[in-house]
C-alpha cells in the first residue's frame, strides 16, 4: 500500500477559508446598517429570509435584476480605490428596478478573485453597504468565491442582484402618450458604461491613472471613478406623485437605444440636444479620442442618467418635485409618432 503524504490543506491549493470568515466578520456591520422593514436574519445562513408583509405590500410583484460594473473594475484594480465601485454595482441594478415602477428591497453581491484580501474585498462590501443604504434597500447576503489559477493577481470581478416589489397593477411603462414630455436627470460623469472607450481613449492619449484629469480636479483615475447616481428615492417620489408613464435608465447603448425600450409600438422620441449640460468628460472623450456624436449618443450617457417620460400638465410639477429631491432637471425632449430616437441641435 503506497504512503501517502499528509500536511496539504486547502489553504496550500489557495482558498483560505479563513480569510473568507474574517471577511463575513468585517462586513457584518455594513450590512447591518442597510436594514429596513422586512429583514428577517443576518448574514451567515444558507439563505436570506425577507418578508414582504411587513415591508407593507398587499398584494406585491416582485422584480428582480442583475448586472455588473465592466471594466470600470480595471481602472479601480489599477488604482487601488475600490470602495466607489460597490456603489456602482447596486446603482446599475436598483436604478433598473425602478424603471419597472419597483421599490428595491434587498441586494445580493458577488464577489469573485484568484486569492482572497480580506481589506479589499471589505472596502469593496462597505462600499456596496453604502448604495443599499441610498437606494433603501438591505444588503442580506451573498457570495465571495476564492479560485486559484481564475484570476491574475489582485484582479477580481462583482456581480449583484437586486429585488423590489410593487403592487399588482402599478408596473411601468404604463400610459406613455404622444406629447408626453420626457425629462431628463443629470449624469454624475461616464457612471458605470462605455469604460472600454474610455480605456483606450486614455491609453492612446498616453496618460497615467495618477495623471491631472484634464477635465476635472484631481487625478484622472479618481476621477474616472465617480460612482453611478442612484436616482431611486427621487424616482419612487415622481412616481407616487402621479404623472410618471416611463423611465429610462441611461446606461450602455445610451440615450438611442435605451428610449425606445420603455416606448410603445408606434411611438418614439424626440430629443433636443444642447438643453442639458453636457458633463467636462465626455466633451473631452470625444476631442481626444475622436469619437463621432452618433457614438457618443449610444455609447455613454452623455450627461443624462434617466430619463421620465411625464403627461405633459405634469411635467412642471415633477420637475420641481425631482429638483427638491436633489437632482438636476432638464427637459430634453417629447414623444412623438415615429419609432427610435429622432435628435435635433448638437450634443458638443
Amino acid at each position: 500500500m503506497t504512503e501517502r503524504k499528509n500536511g496539504l490543506s486547502y489553504a496550500d491549493a489557495g482558498v483560505d477559508i479563513d480569510a473568507g470568515n474574517a471577511l463575513v466578520e468585517r462586513i457584518k456591520p455594513a450590512a447591518k446598517r442597510t436594514d429596513r422593514p422586512g429583514v428577517m436574519a443576518g448574514l451567515g445562513g444558507f439563505g436570506a429570509l425577507f418578508d414582504l408583509k411587513a415591508a407593507g405590500y398587499a398584494d406585491p410583484v416582485l422584480v428582480a435584476a442583475t448586472d455588473g460594473v465592466g471594466t470600470k473594475l480595471k481602472i479601480a484594480i489599477d488604482t487601488g480605490h475600490l470602495s466607489g465601485v460597490g456603489i456602482d454595482l447596486v446603482a446599475m441594478c436598483v436604478n433598473d428596478l425602478v424603471c419597472q415602477g419597483a421599490e428595491p428591497l434587498f441586494f445580493l453581491d458577488y464577489f469573485a478573485t484568484g486569492k482572497l484580501s480580506v481589506d479589499h474585498a471589505a472596502t469593496v462590501v462597505e462600499g456596496i453597504a453604502e448604495g443599499c443604504t441610498r437606494a433603501g434597500c438591505a444588503l442580506i447576503g451573498g457570495e465571495t468565491a476564492e479560485m486559484p489559477g481564475m484570476y491574475a493577481p489582485g484582479e477580481f470581478d462583482l456581480a449583484g442582484f437586486a429585488v423590489g416589489a410593487m403592487e399588482r397593477g402599478a408596473a411601468l411603462p404604463a400610459g406613455v402618450a404622444d406629447g408626453d414630455i420626457l425629462l431628463g436627470l443629470a449624469s454624475d460623469g461616464v457612471h458605470s458604461n462605455g469604460y472600454s472607450l474610455v480605456r483606450r481613449a486614455v491609453s492612446d492619449a498616453g496618460l497615467a491613472w495618477d495623471a491631472p484629469a484634464p477635465f476635472a480636479d484631481g487625478a484622472l483615475g479618481a476621477a474616472l471613478l465617480t460612482p453611478t447616481r442612484l436616482y431611486v428615492r427621487p424616482a419612487l417620489a415622481a412616481i407616487r406623485a402621479g404623472g410618471v408613464h416611463a423611465l429610462a435608465h441611461i446606461t450602455g447603448g445610451g440615450l438611442s437605444e435605451n428610449l425606445p425600450r420603455v416606448l410603445p409600438e408606434g411611438l418614439g422620441a424626440e430629443i433636443e440636444l444642447g438643453t442639458w449640460d453636457l458633463p467636462r468628460v465626455f466633451a473631452w472623450l470625444a476631442d481626444s479620442a475622436g469619437v463621432a456624436e452618433a457614438e457618443m449618443l449610444k455609447t455613454f450617457n452623455s450627461g443624462i442618467g434617466m430619463v421620465l417620460a411625464v403627461a405633459p400638465d405634469r411635467a412642471d410639477a415633477l420637475a420641481e418635485l425631482l429638483a427638491q429631491s436633489g437632482e438636476t432637471v432638464f427637459a430634453i425632449g417629447r414623444v412623438a409618432p415615429g419609432q427610435g430616437v429622432r435628435y435635433s441641435g448638437r450634443l458638443l
